[in-house]
C-alpha cells in the first residue's frame, strides 16, 4: 500500500496545484471521484492490465462515464495516467488530492457513530467541540450502531475518541481480569 501511495503522491500534488491555481478544487474533486470509481469497478480493473485494450480505449471508457465532469485538462490528466499505466492508482490519487484540498481549505471530515440517531442540538454540539479542538471547519457525518449500547465514537483522520458504553465495558472487563 505504501508503494501505491508513493506513486500516487506526485500525481495528486500536480493535479492539486493545477486545480488550486485555476480555482477549480470542487470540479477536480468530482472528476477524480468519478474516475476513481470507474477504475475501482472490478470489470474495469480487469481491463487495466489487458494488452488488448489500448490506453486510448481506457481513456474513452473513463471519460465517457464521467461525461461533462471531465474538461480538457481532466481528459489530459486521465490520458497521462493511461499512457504511464497508472489509471489503477486513481483511488489513491483522489484520496491524496482530497487530503491536500482539506488542508488548503482547513476542513476536516468528522464521523460520529452513536447508538441512536443524534438530535440537531447534539450534532451542533459535536460540530462545535471538534471545530474548537481541531481548529478547522468540520463536516460532520453521523452513523448509528446499536451495538455501542450508548455513548459515541468520534473519528477525524487519525484521531479516534471512543466514548461508547461498549468500550467502557471492555476496559472494565480487562481491568478486572488483571
Amino acid at each position: 500500500m505504501a508503494e501505491r501511495l508513493t506513486i500516487a503522491r506526485p500525481y495528486a500534488k500536480a493535479v492539486f496545484a493545477l486545480a488550486h491555481a485555476g480555482q477549480r478544487l470542487p470540479q477536480w474533486s468530482a472528476a477524480l471521484a468519478i474516475a476513481s470509481g470507474v477504475v475501482a469497478d472490478p470489470r474495469v480493473k480487469a481491463l487495466l492490465g489487458n494488452p488488448g485494450i489500448s490506453a486510448a480505449q481506457l481513456v474513452g471508457l473513463v471519460t465517457g462515464v464521467g461525461g461533462e465532469a471531465f474538461d480538457e485538462q481532466a481528459r489530459n490528466f486521465i490520458s497521462t495516467l493511461a499512457a504511464n499505466k497508472r489509471l489503477g492508482f486513481l483511488p489513491e490519487i483522489a484520496g491524496r488530492y482530497e487530503q491536500l484540498r482539506a488542508d488548503a481549505e482547513r476542513t476536516v471530515d468528522v464521523t460520529v457513530t452513536s447508538a441512536v440517531d443524534l438530535s440537531a442540538a447534539q450534532r451542533e454540539h459535536y460540530t462545535q467541540a471538534m471545530r474548537k479542538r481541531l481548529d478547522r471547519e468540520v463536516r460532520l457525518h453521523c452513523k448509528t450502531d446499536p451495538t455501542l449500547l450508548g455513548g459515541a465514537v468520534v473519528q477525524a483522520d487519525d484521531l479516534v475518541i471512543d466514548g461508547s458504553v461498549r468500550a467502557g465495558l471492555t476496559q472494565l472487563a480487562a481491568a478486572t481480569a488483571s
